[in-house]
């Protein structure tokens, strides 16, 4: 990926998640992606859980035989290569906020990633609050990403209206706790946005999230470079 225009530099390669998904598994899958484009620089990759320093903390849509594993040192290991891992919500945030629907945008920003569950990455001034996992606030007496998901809708048939009605009650707690400044609906639904964004009643502006599939592709690369400033400021500081 072009980390100066936010463009992919081949077609994207799709392998199945292999079943189980276990850590191992996982990190073949990977080293198989870097050979197959002979990719000989650094690697970024989103990875649904919280992380930190590369180590696994959740597990609420991977095998639980990920928690307290280092992501990082299994993917680089497989691969050869030099490797950043943050969550998967956090870097499609990157890409939003550099190339997309939050490019420019100062204050307090959320992106929102409806799918199998709820992501979410959380800017204020362009600077990024890792791990927040929003998806997982209480609304109703029920987790909201098991409430308010794309997979729900689909699972249950809603219709547009019953299924933003709910959205709509999630958005409001997440303006009260938060007042941002703008929120970014990303994952494959905000490809349907004129669906369901006429019926949200919220203060703050929302909008479709605009790098579609390839954010989080782009969001991995661009967070190695924020990795690697930090590393190295981290260093100078020391």
């Amino acid at each position: 990926m072009d980390t100066h225009n936010g463009k992919l530099l081949d077609d994207r390669l799709r392998i199945a998640t292999p079943e189980p998904a276990t850590p191992q598994a996982i990190a073949d899958v990977v080293g198989e992606i870097v050979s197959h484009f002979d990719w000989r620089g650094p690697v970024g990759c989103g990875f649904p859980a919280v992380v930190r320093e590369g180590q696994v903390y959740t597990a609420s849509n991977v095998a639980h035989e990920w928690i307290g594993a280092n992501a990082r040192d299994l993917f680089e290991k497989a691969s050869g290569r030099e490797v950043t891992v943050i969550n998967d919500a956090d870097a499609a945030g990157y890409a939003e906020m550099h190339f997309g629907a939050g490019r420019g945008q100062t204050g307090v920003v959320l992106l929102l990633t409806l799918g199998t569950g709820i992501g979410s990455a959380l800017f204020v001034n362009g600077h990024l609050v890792t791990n927040t996992e929003l998806g997982h606030l209480e609304i109703n007496g029920k987790e909201a990403e098991k409430w308010t998901a794309e997979s729900v809708r689909e699972a249950k048939d809603l219709s547009w209206k019953k299924w933003a009605r709910r959205l709509d009650a999630y958005l409001h707690a997440l303006e009260r706790y938060f007042w941002p400044d703008l929120i970014i609906l990303g994952g494959g639904v905000s490809k349907k946005s004129e669906k369901f964004l006429p019926r949200l009643s919220l203060q703050t502006r929302v909008v479709p999230a605009k790098m579609q599939n390839d954010a989080g592709i782009v969001g991995a690369a661009l967070a190695h470079h924020h990795e690697r400033r930090r590393r190295k400021e981290k260093r100078s500081l020391g």
